[in-house]
């Protein structure tokens, strides 16, 4: 799949959350060896959602809590499953994010 992708900074992370889509998606969670699940994309859509109408990035807690709409008290390992390596690292890149500056990332 050859996807035109959007500039990005050093660390990977899109420059211009605008020019996300679903393809950069793709190719992004490829680039972190997950392949995305439905679960994944929900988190994606959420965190897409809450970014569109507050202008600023969901901490992983918002997260965490709209996962527990499904997976109540496991909500938190759930999201650890889908993103292994972190929620900024992955989670906040595959939805085409600009990398968070410092906060938690618990």
């Amino acid at each position: 799949m050859s996807t035109d992708m959007p500039e990005r900074d050093a660390e990977g992370y899109l420059t211009e959350p605008e020019n996300w889509n679903e393809d950069v998606a793709q190719a992004l969670a490829q680039e972190e060896n997950i392949q995305l699940s439905d679960d994944h994309w929900d988190t994606i859509r959420f965190m897409r959602d809450y970014f569109e109408e507050h202008q600023v990035i969901a901490d992983a807690r918002f997260v965490i809590k709209h996962l527990a709409e499904r997976y109540g008290k496991d909500a938190q390992k759930k999201l650890f499953e889908l993103y292994p390596y972190g929620y900024v690292k992955q989670a906040c890149k595959i939805a085409g994010m600009r990398r968070p500056r410092a906060w938690s990332t618990g």
